[in-house]
């Protein structure tokens, strides 16, 4: 489903560098997206992509702005629908990198890690919402400690980033995206080779889950809000 060696760039024949060079430039005519630090992603070896989550858009803008292809956990039913938009859609997700996993059932939270985990172990760019759903109201929510425990567990450096404007383009998950600006920045590459070994440890995973989350909102300028989004969608 993913390679299992490091990749530097997306192989020319690829479906991934098809849709690349035919949205690529589609996505900076309509969005005028802008990148900003994108030469901060290591060009080889396992990365973690860590960000904030807007809209639905976010896993469609970051892969396309990328050299390396970014692999990422979606919804199975993005690549279960039926008839021919069902189709296209799995074909699109699929190859911008999408991992369907079923994330519904008890187990769900564990089969992304450990799908993660083998992306990383590949020597490939995984990318990850530590919000673990998108912000109801703009608002960076308190990160879930699966990205700590993914980075102690790999030694794989977390690439901050944060999605500028794409709530606007499409709030509230609303249909096709409207017109607009965007703009990806990434910060510096952050590593924790000092807590190798305890990715069992809560207070060590909270810390570096909070760390990280405190470089996505310097990076996004958003408002912190220290509770899960989960709770905030369900109050």
């Amino acid at each position: 489903m993913f390679p299992d060696r490091p990749t530097t760039r997306e192989d020319p024949l690829s479906r991934f560098a098809l849709l690349k060079a035919v949205l690529g430039p589609i996505l900076r005519l309509l969005f005028r997206a802008r990148v900003e630090g994108a030469e901060k992603i290591p060009r080889s070896g396992p990365v973690i992509l860590a960000g904030n989550h807007l809209t639905f858009i976010d896993s469609v803008v970051l892969p396309l702005v990328c050299d390396r292809q970014v692999f990422f956990i979606g919804k199975d039913e993005y690549v279960t629908g039926k008839g021919l938009k069902g189709r296209l859609m799995a074909w699109f997700f699929t190859g911008v990198g999408m991992i369907p996993v079923d994330r519904d059932g008890g187990r769900g939270g564990v089969a992304a890690l450990m799908t993660g985990r083998r992306v990383l172990e590949g020597g490939n760019i995984f990318g990850i919402y530590p919000e673990g759903t998108r912000s109801p109201d703009g608002r960076l929510y308190r990160g879930r400690t699966g990205i700590a425990r993914l980075t102690l567990m790999t030694g794989a450096p977390v690439v901050p980033f944060a999605m500028i404007g794409t709530d606007k383009l499409q709030p509230n998950g609303a249909g096709m995206p409207r017109l607009g600006k965007v703009t990806v920045r990434f910060g510096d590459p952050m590593e924790f080779s000092r807590y190798e070994g305890m990715d069992r440890d809560r207070y060590v995973l909270r810390a570096v889950t909070d760390s990280v989350m405190a470089e996505v909102m310097r990076l996004s300028g958003q408002e912190y809000v220290d509770m899960y989004a989960t709770k905030a969608k369900a109050a």
